[in-house]
């Protein structure tokens, strides 16, 4: 099969291009970062926090392979958040150290850089499989129902819902994730594949804050997805089920020296609609 080039080209300073030596520096020079937040996700368990912009936080697999379902919004207006879409069409349906994660309409921004990866080595498997997913998205009862007839209270999706709703927002926030250590492909019938998640303890993925954060995250109740959840072969996946964690860092003054937080997009053509002239104002 032939390769064809990308639609959307990263040319030398567009809104595409990133600083890269920056960025490296953030996720090199980690001796004079602060450590202000940091908890553990159970199984199959849901939890929201806050991060300022100008900050890191990684996601960790601190016991092994499991794959987390990840959320963001603009902290201070939830209407702006992860855009799963055009994600996929601007950086790729799996992303790695230097992507980023953008925002939805009419705001189109980066929400989050990624800083470093420690399953960057993973590439393209033998499937054609890679990690860190925005091909598909949460798992969801709604579903499940469909294909099983049967009720689950614990998929990605409760836990998101659950997981924001101290801080006002309801399941209809809830959005397209970042499936993060899960490694997704279409086989040959164009159909969606999830193979066992690589992450081993310690295994963790960074992202650097470009605004005020409100994320959230949800310990898939898949688990490590080496068991079938659909399907003949199907059953409770619990003992292949392990937590996540999730560290947030105030970087070194001197390293975000001169950087600011991205604007929205600067389209204000209001998509050609005018307000009507009267008669009156005609004379």
């Amino acid at each position: 099969m032939k390769d064809f080039p990308a639609a959307y080209q990263v040319s030398e300073g567009s809104a595409l291009s990133v600083d890269r030596p920056f960025y490296e520096r953030i996720a090199a020079e980690t001796g004079g970062r602060t450590l202000v937040d940091a908890f553990t996700l159970p199984i199959r368990f849901g939890r929201a926090w806050s991060v300022p912009a100008g900050h890191v936080f990684r996601v960790v697999a601190p016991e092994g392979p499991q794959v987390g379902d990840l959320n963001i919004w603009n902290r201070h207006d939830p209407r702006e958040r992860l855009w799963a879409a055009r994600t996929r069409q601007l950086q790729g349906a799996h992303v790695t150290t230097f992507d980023r994660l953008w925002s939805t309409l009419p705001f189109l921004r980066p929400l989050v850089t990624i800083t470093a990866d420690t399953l960057g080595h993973y590439g393209t498997d033998e499937y054609g499989g890679r990690v860190h997913d925005l091909l598909g998205t949460r798992c969801d009862p709604y579903v499940n129902k469909l294909l099983t007839g049967q009720d689950f209270h614990f998929h990605c999706h409760s836990n998101l819902v659950r997981a924001v709703m101290p801080f006002g927002l309801t399941e209809f926030d809830v959005h397209d994730v970042l499936n993060v250590f899960q490694v997704t492909g279409l086989n040959h019938d164009d159909l969606y594949f999830m193979r066992d998640c690589p992450a081993k303890a310690g295994d963790y993925l960074e992202f650097f804050a470009e605004i005020d954060l409100l994320c959230a995250l949800s310990t898939c109740p898949g688990g490590d997805l080496s068991v079938p959840l659909w399907g003949p072969d199907a059953r409770d996946p619990i003992d292949v089920c392990r937590p996540l964690a999730v560290e947030v860092y105030r970087l070194a003054p001197e390293l975000t020296e001169g950087w600011h937080s991205p604007g929205v997009a600067p389209y204000r053509g209001q998509h050609g609609l005018h307000a009507e002239t009267g008669w009156w104002d005609k004379a």
